[in-house]
Order: structure tokens, then C-alpha cells, then sequence
């Protein structure tokens, strides 16, 4: 979600350990509006960490500028097996504000979120997620040392998504297992993800930067380099909920928040695509 290297930002956050990060950051009192929203992205270059803190308040909203994520999390956690030890641990690369968290709960795991907002780390906290203040390809963590690795539409934030899964990689015990979801690096998913979808009221313009695209085959090698041997599918929303929530970012008064759409399989992985594997040794 929130994890993009060169941007200057490390040098306004250094990295924190689990055990010393526990700062709560003040949000803003009210939502963001629908025209604040846009503006962020159009004052500020795509992809820039900088518009998740203008958007704080969203990060909760069901139907706000967030809300695919809100499905994608409980499609990436239905791919996440209950803890098979005690103290099992799950690191959540690109955490964001913590929406993974309800739908890991009573999965045995102690869920540790990296992140480089420190506004979004605040509500993951909130959350029951420990928090680490860090970059996706540096994370302050030992090799080894987690269970499960979930990069939930972190990779396609990154401009070296190589060296994202790299650290992803190095932090999984053999046996771990890897669970990633993100956007394909094709025409479609650049004019379903952007051009489309940033015309909706309530996606931020500029939260993509389509050259940064992740191309499904590519990283099916890289993780097999790094020990894992990934399998990806293609998945979109299920139409039926799809079609709810369209007709109400439509509305100029928005409809009342209904059932969420699901996240359901696809043959194509050419705009979105989720991958599961396990790292061997």
C-alpha cells in the first residue's frame, strides 16, 4: 500500500523496531472530502506517500477512497491457513492502517505491520497490529523469521519491486508461506486501474503510477530466485456487489453502505492477480 523507495522519505522517518514504535499520530477530525481527495492527486506526483496522509481518514470508510483494499484484504487473508505453531508470526509488508487485522483474528498469528506512514501505522495499531515504521526493501527485521509474508497491493507502489520481494523472501522460514496480490503490467489493467477508475468520485487520482506495474510471469521467476515457488490467478470483483457499489459512488447523495463485493477468481491475470507460495528448505 504505502511503501515507495526514493521518494525521500526515509530521511523524514527512521526505521523503528517492534518494540519501540508505540506513538499514536493525529488524524484529521473529519473525512477528507471528495474534492480534497482529487486535488491530492493532482498537486502531487503519481504515487506519492504523501497523499496516504491526506487520506487518513478514509483508511476505515467501507465505502470510502480505500475500499477495494477492504475486499482485497479479505480475499488475501482466505488464502492465510490457521498458525500451525504457537507465537506463529505474520509480517504484513505495506500494512497500511491495518485492514488485514479482522480478518486474521482467530488465526493464531501475532501480526507485525511494516509500513512508511506513520499516520496509517497509528490506526493499524489501533487495530491489534504491531507496528514497525520501515521500507518494504529494507525491512528491520531478522531473516527467518516469519510464518507468513502478505505484500497486499504493496509491489505495484515500489519502484525496485524486485527488491521488495527479495526482503520478502529473506524474512520467511523455510516452509513459510508468501501470499501477494497486484496489478498486472498490461494495457487493460492500466485503463481498468487508472483511466477508469480514477474517473469514480471516490478513487484518488494519481495513487497509481501505471510504469510501476507488476507483470505476473516476471514475478512468478523472481520468487522462484528467492526459493519460492509462487502460483498466481487472476481475480476481480464479483459483478452482483460490484454493480452495488458503482451505483452508489455514482449517486450524488451516496446510497447507504451495503455488503461489501467479493473478491472471486478469474481465468486472466491481465489487471488484477493474487499469488501464493512457499519457500522451500
Amino acid at each position: 500500500m504505502t511503501a515507495v523507495v526514493g521518494s525521500g522519505w526515509l530521511a523524514l522517518t527512521s526505521p523503528n523496531t517492534v518494540d519501540d514504535i508505540t506513538e499514536v499520530w493525529s488524524l484529521p477530525g473529519s473525512r477528507a472530502t471528495l474534492g480534497a481527495m482529487r486535488d491530492a492527486g493532482l498537486r502531487l506526483p503519481r504515487n506519492d506517500p504523501r497523499q496516504y496522509d491526506e487520506l487518513a481518514g478514509e483508511w476505515w470508510q467501507p465505502d470510502g477512497a480505500f475500499a477495494m483494499l477492504h475486499w482485497l484484504a479479505q480475499a488475501r487473508a482466505a488464502l492465510v491457513p490457521p498458525a500451525a505453531r504457537p507465537g506463529a508470526l505474520l509480517v504484513d509488508l505495506g500494512c497500511g492502517a491495518g485492514l488485514l487485522a479482522p480478518h486474521l483474528a482467530g488465526k493464531g498469528y501475532r501480526h507485525v505491520g511494516v509500513d512508511l506512514t506513520r499516520s496509517a501505522l497509528a490506526q493499524a495499531v489501533a487495530h491489534g497490529v504491531t507496528a514497525v515504521n520501515g521500507d518494504a526493501v529494507a525491512v528491520p527485521l531478522i531473516d527467518g523469521c516469519a510464518d507468513v509474508v502478505a505484500a497486499g497491493e504493496l509491489l505495484e507502489h515500489v519502484p525496485d519491486w524486485r527488491a521488495a520481494v527479495a526482503e520478502a523472501c529473506r524474512l520467511l522460514r523455510p516452509g513459510g508461506l508468501l501470499v501477494v496480490d497486484t496489478l498486472n503490467d498490461t494495457a487493460l489493467s492500466r485503463l481498468v486501474a487508472v483511466r477508469i477508475a480514477e474517473r469514480l468520485p471516490t478513487v484518488p487520482r494519481g495513487i497509481h503510477d501505471p510504469r510501476l506495474f507488476v507483470d505476473d510471469r516476471e514475478l512468478v521467476v523472481e520468487c522462484a530466485r528467492h526459493g519460492v515457488d509462487l502460483r498466481v490467478r487472476g481475480v476481480r470483483p464479483g459483478v452482483p456487489g460490484l454493480l452495488r457499489w458503482l451505483f452508489r459512488q455514482t449517486r450524488a447523495a451516496r446510497a447507504p453502505v451495503g455488503r461489501a463485493p467479493r473478491i472471486v477468481p478469474t481465468r486472466s491475470t491481465a489487471v488484477l492477480y493474487q499469488g501464493r507460495g512457499v519457500r522451500g528448505g
